[in-house]
């Protein structure tokens, strides 16, 4: 069983906690996107990253100066986004972590997929960024084109079964090359809410539904669950699996009064 999860905007060092495992399994292909980075004007960085001055700032500045493989933070504590927090990797037991490492990796439109005590450096480039960008492999105008098959063969190379809890711009990077042998798992967090009709349908807010991807990799990790059935058990943050809503490729935890 592997588990998929999306990186986090916001980045920093760690480089004095974890020991890190190695070096990104995609290096090289890290450094192309790296250079790519660094050829580009400011504005021209600034409209692929879709933010503000002070962010575009810091992110030109760490890709000028951006060396892979020095000052590594282990790449599941270098991420600080509301999923981050709530997996809260910094209290991890040894069992624990074992546990992610064996499991887990995180999408990354700049690294491709990673296990979680892989060293990295911050970055800013998102899966769906648009970029132009000639390999010897060709030309590419988007990083789902430049990675192809890479992620998906990572993540399934010892096991077909994936939960996915990534969001869909990182998910479709494993999606687009499922084979029939291949068990996807969509773990979906919404609530019951009535829609125009006066029907109940589900609703899937952003910000509920990372907290509720976090806590179910904490719920695995302290489990240390291996089986399907085990993850239908989850029951935080007010959330319960729902059988009436799932089926075999979906399972639905919905919250009630949320």
């Amino acid at each position: 069983m592997k588990i998929i999860i999306s990186p986090a905007k916001k980045m920093n060092v760690k480089d004095d906690s974890l020991e890190i495992s190695g070096l990104p399994c995609y290096l090289k292909e890290a450094g192309l996107l790296m250079e790519y980075v660094r050829g580009l004007s400011y504005e021209e960085a600034k409209n692929i990253w879709k933010c503000n001055d002070k962010i575009a700032a810091l992110n030109y500045e760490r890709f000028v100066h951006m060396d892979l493989k020095k000052r590594l933070t282990p790449a599941v504590l270098s991420y600080e986004g509301i999923q981050y927090q709530h997996m809260a990797p910094d209290v991890f037991s040894q069992k624990e972590l074992d546990y992610v490492q064996e499991h887990l990796y995180i999408l990354s439109g700049f690294y491709g997929a990673l296990s979680p005590l892989e060293g990295i450096v911050p970055y800013r480039l998102e899966m769906q960024s648009k970029v132009d960008i000639c390999t010897e492999e060709g030309h590419f105008r988007d990083l789902y084109r430049f990675w192809g098959s890479r992620i998906y063969r990572r993540v399934t190379e010892n096991d077909r079964v994936i939960i996915n809890l990534a969001s869909k711009e990182y998910s479709k990077a494993v999606e687009a090359f499922l084979e029939p042998e291949d068990m996807f798992i969509n773990c979906i967090f919404g609530c019951m809410e009535k829609d125009k009709k006066g029907k109940d349908k589900i609703k899937v807010k952003g910000t509920e539904a990372k907290m509720a991807r976090g806590e179910m990799v904490r719920f695995m990790a302290e489990r240390e669950i291996e089986e399907l059935e085990e993850i239908k058990a989850f029951n935080r943050l007010g959330y319960s699996f729902s059988e009436e809503h799932s089926d075999q490729t979906n399972f639905v935890f919905i919250s009630e009064g949320k």
